[in-house]
């Protein structure tokens, strides 16, 4: 969820900029890559017991786009339909996984009363 929320961001930033000269349309780098970087840990290392830990170091990576469809005469690479094409794939992003919290909270109170 949080990969699909930083996407949406820089896809709104995208679409925000798009009559900006010379701007370069952005995306967040593969979900793949930032999963193979996640490791677990509970924040900073503490090295005094009295020290407050931070919050984990997220590995959404905003990268240039390697693909943008077309470049205006002013430098800009946004295309309007390329970024909503994209918005829609986050969307669907979104119904999907919140489908499966809910099936796996579903099956959890299932289990735990019995009750369906």
């Amino acid at each position: 969820m949080q990969w699909l929320g930083a996407r949406q961001v820089v896809i709104s930033e995208n679409i925000a900029n798009a009559d900006t000269p010379d701007y370069k349309s952005k995306d967040v780098g593969a979900f793949d890559a930032m999963m193979e970087g996640n490791e677990r840990s509970n924040g900073l290392r503490v090295t005094k017991p009295n020290h407050i830990q931070g919050a984990p170091k997220s590995n959404i990576g905003i990268e240039a786009d390697t693909g943008p469809w077309e470049q205006s005469l002013d430098g800009n690479t946004v295309s309007l339909e390329q970024q909503t094409i994209k918005a829609a794939e986050v969307s669907e992003g979104y119904k999907l996984a919140a489908s499966l919290y809910r099936k796996g909270h579903d099956l959890l109170t299932l289990a735990v009363t019995g009750i369906r």
